[in-house]
């Protein structure tokens, strides 16, 4: 467990950085202060594939969001911790750097589903 109560969490397939307020068994409910990694767009089972029945749209969690995790996946964090909205834009344009550098369908159309679900968010793109 975190020494302090800061933490990187990993959630889904996104990277967190979270404020732990609550311990429950082997579980920790940590406050969203910053993204670290976008969420990963498609299928999870099928990954890199565009032909499955649902190509799942994720967002990031949001600014404050409250969620229960693993607390054998944190680890402390002890960097400065960004803005919300900064880090977010950056794990955004991360991500969409890492999907424009690759020429397959799957990158193709993660990327489409990205800019989708980034219409959405408190950032200036």
């Amino acid at each position: 467990m975190a020494e302090n109560n800061i933490v990187k969490a990993p959630y889904k397939t996104g990277l967190y950085v979270g404020e732990i307020l609550q311990e429950k068994g082997d579980k920790t409910l940590i406050k969203v202060l910053a993204v670290l990694k976008h969420p990963k767009q498609g299928d999870l089972h099928n990954p890199n594939q565009i032909n499955v029945p649902l190509f799942h749209e994720r967002k990031a969690l949001a600014e404050n969001e409250k969620v229960w995790v693993p607390s054998s996946v944190l680890n402390t964090y002890n960097g400065n911790i960004p803005s919300y909205e900064q880090s977010l834009k950056t794990a955004v344009q991360e991500m969409k750097e890492q999907l424009e550098s690759k020429e397959d369908d799957y990158s193709k159309m993660a990327l489409d589903t990205l800019v989708n679900v980034s219409k959405d968010y408190p950032i200036n793109n």
